[in-house]
């Protein structure tokens, strides 16, 4: 059995910390006391298994990192982690691939914690060709190396100091809301890499300006600017499917509509 690596206390106080709340707001929020919260976090008293999952989850704790804080309390995990390859998880997969499919003819792709692919759909393909370094479409495929990369999409996207700064103000986020350290090392990499001058779009050149940040990319169909969505599974209770997220491009404008369909339409023909 995989053993705790620091006491109970030790972990709830560094998840509050990383929440940026005091022994008093996190117990006003857990309707708890502060006593009985400054009880648990020095050792003194163990909660109950009920109001340890009560307690991660006021924190907002990822599956992942709840087991260990069940394993320092005495109790067994709570949270699975299969394969997406396994049967039980065959109707989470069956979704994705629904999503992806129905996505088309937008493109649309499948990533988890580490932004590593783990599906597309057909219309992503198109838009990768091109790329200078083909080890970046090995697997595994990291996704935003490859869009960051000076021999990978970067060199294509037209607003490239404006998409770099939204990806990696994203990773800061993810970093900061789960503390792992493959995603702070995949950081340092990425902000490393050569960065454009710093430009501002006017926001009366787009239509979309102020909604969303856009990708404007140079491909041989010519220039296709998508915004994007993030869609993750609700309430899911396996640490896999609690860390998947589907990324949809969605065309920003008209031109870029009508270009992905008939770079559908010619790959069903062809």
């Amino acid at each position: 059995m995989m053993m705790p690596a620091c006491s109970l206390g030790d972990y709830l106080r560094e998840w509050r910390q990383r929440r940026r709340l005091s022994q008093l707001e996190f117990a006003l929020d857990a309707e708890i006391s502060q006593r009985h919260l400054s009880f648990i976090e020095s050792g003194r008293a163990l909660p109950s298994r009920d109001m340890l999952i009560h307690l991660t989850e006021r924190l907002d704790v990822p599956l992942r990192d709840r087991n260990p804080m069940l394993l320092a309390a005495g109790f067994a995990p709570v949270f699975p982690e299969r394969s997406l390859d396994d049967p039980a998880l065959a109707p989470a997969r069956r979704a994705i691939d629904l999503v992806l499919k129905g996505h088309e003819p937008f493109p649309a792709l499948a990533i988890d914690r580490h932004w590593t692919l783990i599906a597309a759909n057909a219309a992503l393909a198109p838009l990768l060709s091109g790329i200078a370094d083909i080890s970046l479409l090995e697997p595994p495929v990291n996704v935003l190396r490859l869009s960051l990369h000076p021999d990978g999409l970067a060199p294509r996207i037209l607003n490239l100091a404006e998409w770099r700064a939204h990806l990696l103000e994203r990773l800061r986020q993810q970093i900061t809301a789960t503390g792992d350290p493959i995603l702070a090392a995949l950081l340092k990499e990425l902000a490393a890499f050569p960065a454009p001058p710093a430009h501002r779009p006017n926001p009366h050149e787009r239509d979309y300006a102020g909604i969303a940040v856009p990708l404007e990319l140079a491909t041989d169909a010519g220039r296709l600017s998508f915004i994007s969505t993030t869609t993750v599974f609700g309430t899911p209770v396996d640490v896999t499917l609690s860390e998947l997220a589907i990324e949809s491009f969605f065309p920003a404008d008209q031109q870029t509509a009508d270009a992905l369909g008939e770079m559908m339409s010619f790959r069903q023909k062809s």
